[in-house]
């Protein structure tokens, strides 16, 4: 009977263990809803964009329900997915779990301890897409370079798989590289209506018609491979700004791009804060945030202050021409001028390539609102009364080839700044640059003009978030790794330093340079071996052909000048038949020191019969023994070190 009972057991057992996964496989199969699917995804293509609710009190459905990736993976991770629908960082572990050891990268290639040339790299597996793609100004150092933008090498090694380039806003130090990438990677590129706008009139100019140019809105969800990006507007000091919501199959990254926290902006659009609000409340695997302002304490001044200021100070100035000099791209601040100009019954004319370029673009665009009378040519400026012009200007950095510039130095083709002109410089010196703008303002001054700068006036507020706004992003996001961007290491550190003060651990937050590599997988956030990155010089055409010896040999000829040596040989005996001849540039005037160069020729003259004695003939030992000579002599001489240059010649 004992064996008979467990007979019977064992076969219950086996009939229970046979009906679990029969009862499992009866269950209905989830819609689509729940999969998580849209119209976006069920297409295959690798590239497409979706409009999405713009409203903030009705967000997108796919940002809160869908799951974190959408691509074809194994049906346990199709499961998990479907199961836990994102709602904090920590839920979404079962979906890095499924992802295996993958790592999400995030690599910037430039605006790390530095200002400008902005990039970011985001890569999982073999899909990448890039935000931003900035230039930078060169320093005083790089004698004769024009522009500086990030190396690309690590991108043109992984060219195929490069999804899309997207932008957050219109800046140089945003789209400016953006051409010469274009010319190594040929890939789609995202922006808002004025940035894409800008960034037409430069590929233009470089004769790249071809790139594809993709217009989005904020709310929209852009699918790029495994990622999707969605814009979130924010203010900033030209029109048009977004960040970005990238959702990656570990999490999500909110990168700011540049930004502040206007209440009463100039277009009205406000920054979307309730997004990010949303986004924090939903889980948020780590914030990238913008440094610029960051040591800067309290909040940054709304646009409109420096608009009232204006029409302040245009009903002040009843009998002077009124010449403002401001960024080109800060499309707000044009506006405001035009308001305070038309106010006043004033025409306004733009100077400078850069502002007339974006004056127009932004005017075509609607950005730009105003009569069409009130628009003049720079040419005409002569053809009214001095009360009743206003030029919007470049060169408020106090660049060399700016036009305000050239007005200070009697150069400009149409104008020329003279006794009781007014000028308002609506900027502030970017670091670096204080020096340049100072000279700027003491030739103005010179000249009889009433210089008006922000230190006598409110004549500009940045664009950029200062400590409180800062704070507030770190609180409504709350992410939980954090990596300070787009600043130098001052900046970046004390944006450590303020999340530390807001409460998150040290260890959470990552200050990277450019090329660094920062790794998320299931196990949390380290640092990655690093790529290649760095400067890449633009000089007139070309790109990348001034390296640092072209520039060690710049700066030693600005320094010390040159000497070149001339010497005929014979082609029979090998002997000097003519020389040494000596020229001389940027180190003496040959005719006021005749001694120096007498006694130059004579130990150049020695050192060759010194050399032709030890049978020395070939001319790479020649040209060595000379320069030597010469270089000891002239130290010993001047104490000075020219760079010097040996030509031999052979005659017969």
């Amino acid at each position: 009977m004992t064996n008979q009972r467990n007979k019977d057991v064992n076969e219950s057992r086996k009939k229970l263990n046979e009906g679990e996964p029969q009862k499992r496989n009866t269950r209905k199969p989830p819609t689509k809803n729940q999969r998580g699917d849209t119209a976006k995804s069920s297409t295959g293509e690798k590239v497409k964009t979706t409009p999405a609710k713009q409203s903030a009190k009705q967000p997108p459905k796919q940002t809160s329900k869908q799951p974190s990736k959408q691509t074809s993976k194994p049906s346990s991770q199709k499961s998990s997915q479907r199961r836990s629908p994102r709602k904090q960082v920590e839920v979404a572990a079962e979906a890095k779990n499924a992802a295996g050891d993958s790592a999400l990268k995030i690599i910037p290639l430039g605006g790390l301890n530095e200002i400008g040339k902005n990039m970011t790299v985001y890569q999982y597996e073999d899909d990448i897409i890039v935000v931003d793609s900035g230039l930078a100004f060169p320093e005083d150092e790089l004698l004769g370079i024009d522009v500086v933008i990030p190396d690309i090498s690590y991108l043109k090694k992984n060219a195929s798989k490069v999804k899309g380039i997207v932008l957050t806003h219109g800046h140089e130090d945003h789209i400016g590289g953006l051409p010469y990438v274009l010319k190594e990677l040929n890939v789609p590129v995202y922006g808002t209506n004025l940035t894409l706008g800008l960034v037409e009139n430069k590929l233009k100019e470089h004769r790249l018609p071809k790139t594809k140019l993709i217009r989005i809105v904020p709310g929209q969800i852009i699918k790029l491979g495994v990622f999707e990006v969605e814009p979130i507007r924010v203010c900033h000091s030209i029109a048009d700004s977004v960040a970005f919501a990238i959702k990656t199959p570990l999490g999500v990254i909110v990168q700011t791009g540049d930004f502040k926290i206007d209440y009463t902006p100039i277009d009205g659009q406000k920054m979307d804060l309730h997004r990010f609000a949303q986004l924090g409340s939903e889980g948020v695997l780590a914030l990238l945030a913008d440094s610029t302002n960051v040591v800067r304490e309290g909040y940054t001044m709304s646009e409109r202050t420096v608009g009232e200021t204006f029409e302040q100070i245009f009903r002040q100035a009843t009998s002077s021409r009124i010449i403002v000099a401001s960024f080109a791209s800060n499309v707000h601040r044009i506006q405001q001028i035009i308001n305070a100009a038309y106010m006043n019954d004033r025409k306004v004319a733009f100077s400078g390539r850069s502002m007339v370029n974006v004056s127009n673009v932004a005017l075509e665009l609607g950005y730009l609102k105003c009569s069409p009378d009130i628009i003049i040519d720079i040419k005409d400026i002569d053809r009214y009364p001095e009360n009743e012009i206003v030029v919007i200007t470049t060169g408020s950095q106090g660049e060399t080839m700016s036009a305000l510039t050239r007005m200070a130095n009697s150069e400009h083709r149409n104008m020329e700044i003279v006794p009781g002109d007014m000028v308002i410089l609506s900027s502030s010196p970017i670091p670096g640059n204080e020096k340049s703008v100072y000279q700027i303002i003491n030739k103005l001054t010179q000249k009889g003009a009433h210089v008006i700068y922000e230190s006598l006036a409110d004549v500009h507020v940045s664009g950029h978030a200062k400590q409180e706004e800062l704070k507030l992003i770190h609180t409504l996001v709350k992410p939980k790794y954090f990596l300070p961007v787009h600043g130098e290491y001052v900046h970046l550190n004390r944006h450590k330093e303020l999340a530390e003060e807001l409460g998150m651990n040290s260890s959470d937050i990552f200050i990277l340079s450019n090329g660094g590599v920062l790794e998320f997988s299931a196990k949390g956030a380290k640092i990655g071996k690093s790529v290649q990155a760095g400067r890449v010089f633009i000089d007139g055409l070309g790109v990348g052909d001034v390296g640092n010896i072209v520039l060690r040999d710049r700066k030693h000829l600005s320094e010390d000048g040159l000497i070149i040596i001339a010497v005929a040989l014979s082609e029979e005996t090998g002997e000097v038949v003519n020389g040494p001849d000596l020229i001389s540039r940027g180190f003496v005037y040959v005719r006021e020191s005749e001694a120096l160069m007498d006694g130059a020729r004579s130990v150049i003259d020695a050192e060759l019969k010194r050399c032709f004695s030890k049978n020395i003939k070939d001319w790479a030992t020649l040209k060595s023994s000379v320069k030597d000579a010469l270089s000891q002599y002239i130290y010993q001489s001047t104490k000075r070190s020219p760079m010097i240059l040996p030509i031999f010649m052979e005659v017969k």
